[in-house]
């Protein structure tokens, strides 16, 4: 025997005999002959260029070479053992759990369907999908309170790696009656001649806009801060306000609220959904077949 060709069953051998204390003892726990079981710990032995084991009428015990040959075995034991399980999800159905960080945007508009899917094909996964500012979803991926992140593209992210998820297109909603209502087209400078309504400065999107005044040299007037797009939407309509939403976000609430949507000129409404985790080797089953599927679904 050499070393390419040592094969599970006598390392599994090894194990039994050296925590065993007798050949004899190890070839029963292996449902081997004690002949057979003594040839293949000879041959072992014979490969490894070593003695293993200190004979004796009383049994066997591991030498300092069987000591380090009996650790190493059963490290290579169990990761065959870890391999076979994983490969079992694959062919059994994958079963876990899978932590997902994610900012409002993707949970309003796309996270929904998607993740029916998922699960529609992965019936033994949980999901535990918890919303965030894109931020604090970016800090739950590096803490490790999440396996999967989704946050806004400009969001500084360290060393995650990231993949590109989804588009987005952000709108101005004002009421029917407003004076930009007429407008097919407008330049968010324009809209900072009225009052906003908007989410907490921590979010994206508010940080976004404040940005981008601040680019302008202007102020945004920010009469009312809500949490959540729907509030928005109410809001506006009610104080006749400003409001900058995702467009697939807005539209529900714009036809049932009778508000508009107008299209924003500046390149930046167009802005992009990131997927991010701390490192692919080290994701789970579960998560990884999830990262694919919205990665395929962007």
């Amino acid at each position: 025997m050499n070393l390419a060709r040592l094969d599970l069953v006598t390392l599994s051998l090894y194990v039994a005999v050296a925590r065993l204390g007798s050949i004899s003892a190890g070839a029963r726990h292996m449902h081997l002959a004690v002949g057979a079981a003594s040839k293949r710990i000879s041959d072992l032995e014979a490969a490894l260029g070593t003695t293993l084991l200190y004979r004796s009428a009383g049994g066997v015990h591991p030498t300092d070479a069987g000591l380090a040959c009996l650790d190493h075995a059963q490290r290579v034991l169990k990761e065959v053992e870890q391999l076979a399980g994983t490969l079992s999800d694959y062919a059994d159905g994958v079963r876990g759990q899978v932590r997902i960080a994610a900012n409002t945007s993707s949970i309003t508009q796309f996270l929904p369907d998607d993740l029916a899917r998922f699960m529609a094909e992965h019936p033994a996964v949980r999901i535990d999908l918890e919303e965030q500012n894109s931020d604090e979803a970016v800090a739950a991926v590096h803490d490790n309170r999440a396996d999967i992140g989704i946050f806004a593209d400009r969001m500084p992210s360290g060393d995650l790696v990231t993949f590109p998820y989804r588009q987005d297109e952000l709108v101005v909603v004002v009421p029917e009656a407003h004076p930009l209502a007429t407008r097919p087209r407008v330049a968010f400078v324009d809209t900072l001649d009225y009052d906003h309504v908007g989410l907490p400065p921590a979010t994206s999107l508010a940080l976004r806009l404040a940005a981008e005044s601040t680019r302008l040299s202007r102020t945004i007037t920010l009469r009312i801060q809500v949490r959540s797009f729907d509030a928005i939407c109410r809001m506006v309509g009610a104080t006749r306000g400003v409001g900058i939403l995702p467009r697939i976000a807005a539209e529900p609430h714009a036809r049932s609220m009778q508000l508009k949507l107008i299209a924003l000129t500046d390149e930046w409404a167009h802005r992009g959904l990131l997927l991010g985790v701390r490192d692919l080797e080290s994701l789970a089953v579960p998560a990884r077949l999830l990262l694919a599927h919205l990665r395929a679904t962007g």
